[in-house]
């Protein structure tokens, strides 16, 4: 069919086979990538929702304490030891993996309750969002409703989240 000679025919038909295969791959990858995005924009919501909802315990109090931290006062920005005050908090999840902890934040009477009741949830949605960001499974860690300290004690006591370990 083609002559031996044909040179300039024979690079014709490499190129357009080339080109073909180029835009083959070129189509297959592109759908990959949307699948691949489109299976991460899917997972978003559920995980935004679930963040969204904030589902709050109002058991009492239970469980070992496996950590505390404490806040600046009208702060919920994480202290700066932060990092090593959650580090048993974790080793507790992964040493205990049908558990999950419960993170309480404290306030104390003085001021504006609700005020104070938010920041307290607000400071436990920190830790929570802290313990999440160093792998613990977001399922795995609850929010409790905020509790209110004794006028009496200590300051920074009221200015504290509790992480207990329950079943």
């Amino acid at each position: 069919m083609m002559d031996e000679n044909d040179d300039g025919t024979r690079v014709g038909l490499w190129v357009v086979i080339g080109i073909i295969t180029l835009l083959l791959f070129g189509l297959i990858g592109g759908l990959a990538i949307r699948s691949l995005h489109a299976k991460q924009l899917a997972a978003k919501p559920v995980v935004a929702a679930a963040a969204a909802a904030d589902v709050l315990l109002d058991a009492p109090l239970s469980g070992e304490v496996v950590g505390r931290l404490f806040f600046a006062s009208g702060k919920s920005e994480l202290p700066a030891d932060a990092i090593v005050a959650l580090a048993p908090a974790i080793k507790a999840l992964a040493d205990h993996p049908a558990k999950k902890l419960v993170l309480a934040g404290f306030h104390d009477p003085s001021g504006n309750a609700v005020v104070n009741a938010e920041l307290a949830k607000n400071r436990a949605k920190a830790v929570r969002a802290a313990l999440s960001a160093q792998g613990a499974d977001a399922t795995r860690l609850l929010l409790r409703k905020p509790e209110q300290t004794a006028q009496d004690g200590p300051a920074d006591e009221a200015r504290r989240v509790e992480i207990r370990l329950v079943d």
